[in-house]
């Protein structure tokens, strides 16, 4: 089952059931927030409240998608009211080339000597698939931002003024909604295209933090599935109408360094990350991206993150703020 949200300048916010090439709108639910918060809350599963809901609209896909029609794709999943209330973050190093990419960017002094990076890709090969019950080896984690950053298909992704490049990273990301006595539940998963400043990390590894701190985008669809075993997909770089760069990927857990529920535990052991209400997007990692075969996106680049059984492709452009960087002002309380 695969779901989208949209919105219309007057008739507001719906949600819908992909059944190509339509969708089917629901009634009584505007957003997949409040859907899962009414399934979790009720016992019911979230299959059947959807059926349960279908009302006798349907709007063509193909417009929707292209950006030809007064509806909206929103991304595949947010809060609907408050942004500080959803947490978006991520697990990095999970895949082989992801730890090759960062070998090669903060290169060792001697080539037979290992970066950090590596060694961790190696710690989650060794100790991050624990057996059933058991706690793994603890997977780099990072801060991505609140739900204000958080674009859908279709919106640009911009290089901020004080950003120093802008990068793609196709990712599949979980979507997680914690219940009103701060129980985490998976809801499930959308493509994602995570967005980093490459150059600022290539820095000085120390920048990965503030690297990361970028908008980045979620959807077309959220997938309602529980299946992360071996996915396959595509990403690609449009440049003035042609692909120039493209790239086979994979990604689940059979092409990771650590287990789902490894990552997902290392995640929640925090108290913080399982407030009542709290919903939280979480990019899994990425298998490859156009900055680790030395491209450099240019203005209007069309980037295209696409994964089988996932739904339609997620595409964005690349813009940035022209404007010089100017210090914010703090203001005193006196």
């Amino acid at each position: 089952m695969r779901l989208v949200q949209i919105t219309h300048k007057n008739l507001g916010r719906k949600l819908a059931l992909v059944e190509e090439p339509k969708l089917h709108v629901l009634s009584n639910f505007t957003s997949l927030f409040e859907l899962a918060t009414a399934a979790i809350n009720g016992s019911v599963k979230m299959q059947e409240l959807i059926h349960d809901n279908l009302s006798e609209a349907f709007l063509d896909y193909d417009s929707i998608y292209n950006g030809t029609s007064d509806w909206k794709l929103l991304p595949a999943f947010d809060h609907p009211n408050e942004v500080t209330k959803l947490m978006l973050s991520g697990t990095g190093l999970t895949h082989k080339a992801s730890a090759e990419n960062r070998q090669k960017m903060h290169a060792a002094k001697a080539e037979s000597e290992m970066t950090d990076s590596m060694k961790m890709y190696l710690m989650g090969v060794e100790g991050g698939h624990p057996e059933n019950g058991s706690i793994g080896v603890q997977p780099e984690w990072f801060y991505k931002g609140n739900g204000s950053i958080l674009k859908a298909h279709g919106d640009p992704l911009t290089i901020p003024s004080y950003g120093n490049d802008g990068g793609e990273e196709p990712e599949i990301a979980g979507i997680y909604l914690n219940d009103a006595k701060g129980t985490p539940w998976r809801i499930g998963f959308a493509t994602a295209n995570e967005f980093s400043d490459h150059v600022m990390e290539r820095k000085n590894y120390l920048y990965l933090a503030p690297s990361k701190i970028r908008n980045c985008s979620l959807g077309p669809e959220l997938v309602l599935t529980d299946d992360f075993k071996d996915i396959m997909g595509k990403v690609s770089i449009e440049r003035k109408g042609t692909i120039h760069w493209q790239k086979d990927i994979n990604t689940g857990e059979n092409n990771m360094s650590h287990s789902l529920a490894n990552l997902e535990y290392h995640h929640f052991k925090y108290e913080n990350h399982r407030l009542p209400g709290q919903a939280h997007v979480h990019f899994f990692g990425a298998d490859a991206f156009s900055f680790g075969e030395k491209i450099a996106l240019e203005k209007d680049d069309l980037m295209v993150v696409e994964w089988q059984g996932m739904g339609r492709p997620l595409k964005n452009r690349l813009t940035s703020i022209t404007k010089r960087e100017k210090i914010v002002p703090i203001k005193i309380v006196t």
